[in-house]
């Protein structure tokens, strides 16, 4: 019997609403693994999670059959609506409108996996927004910078 064999990997970055520092070593010490169940149950493994305060990163290895658009609509949705049950006075809490995937080849894993690991010391020293933009011109994609992180 033939078999199928995929080694699919994304890098997803997306922020909160307008980069709000919303995301506090509490809130992110319980959010990452809510993220991480939320990706096993919507059928991809987590390979990584991590972030700052106003943002989050998700190396994922995806099955044969994700859709990409999906995932990133149930990890904001139920986490967004975990955030608002756990916490209810952060009832404006709201992820930003889009994200950005970054195909990663299996080659590049460890140093991926690095690089969301130094989140915390790397945003000491370059914000989100210069580092969305250069992932962004590093992958080639064009983009009109009003519109980048709504």
């Amino acid at each position: 019997m033939a078999h199928s064999y995929n080694a699919h990997f994304i890098h997803l970055v997306f922020s909160t609403k307008a980069r709000k520092a919303s995301l506090t070593p509490q809130v992110r010490g319980e959010l990452f693994p809510v993220l991480i169940g939320i990706a096993r149950n919507v059928g991809t493994t987590p390979v990584r999670v991590g972030g700052w305060v106003d943002h989050v990163h998700l190396l994922l290895a995806l099955s044969a059959n994700s859709q990409v658009a999906s995932i990133v609509r149930d990890l904001k949705s139920n986490s967004s609506r975990w955030i608002h049950e756990r916490w209810p006075a952060r009832k404006g809490f709201a992820w930003q409108d889009g994200y950005a995937a970054f195909s990663v080849s299996p080659g590049k894993l460890e140093s991926v996996k690095r690089y969301i690991e130094t989140r915390e010391e790397h945003h000491r020293r370059l914000s989100f927004r210069d580092e969305y933009l250069s992932f962004l011109d590093a992958a080639g994609i064009v983009y009109d910078e009003r519109f980048v992180l709504g």
